[in-house]
């Protein structure tokens, strides 16, 4: 199995939850303290390690077997993002989806800064699920 950091619509309560919700949910995490997030079109959240201006920023985490994350997640994940490594708050390294290499430069019209909110949640509005 692999730790498998969420941070858009596969979190609790968002509409791909259901490619994640078959598998152990670990809990809410936050990474280490340098990353950005950003809204991409206002549809979904994309990550982007900034050591020298990032922040914390919150999701879940999920016990995933490669497989699954290789057929069920990956697939609709949308072109701007790829599979990563982050760093966790506690040091551990979980896979994730970031942004893409050049996504930041060639579509900069199409991403807002949403660092400051702490997560796609918080911008969103969204509450936590019980």
């Amino acid at each position: 199995m692999t730790a498998l950091f969420c941070s858009g619509d596969a979190m609790r309560g968002g509409r791909l939850h259901h490619n994640v919700s078959a598998h152990p949910f670990l809990g809410g995490v936050r990474t280490a303290p340098h990353y950005r997030m950003y809204s991409v079109r206002d549809q979904f959240p994309a990550l982007l390690e900034d050591p020298s201006g990032g922040v914390a920023l919150a999701g879940e985490i999920y016990d995933v077997p490669l497989s699954a994350i290789r057929t069920d997640f990956l697939p609709d994940e949308p072109p701007e993002l790829e599979l990563t490594v982050i760093e966790l708050d506690d040091g551990r390294d979980v896979l994730a989806v970031g942004l893409r290499p050049g996504v930041l430069e060639r579509q900069r019209d199409e991403l807002t800064d949403i660092t400051t909110h702490g997560g796609w949640r918080a911008y969103k509005g969204l509450p936590e699920p019980a």
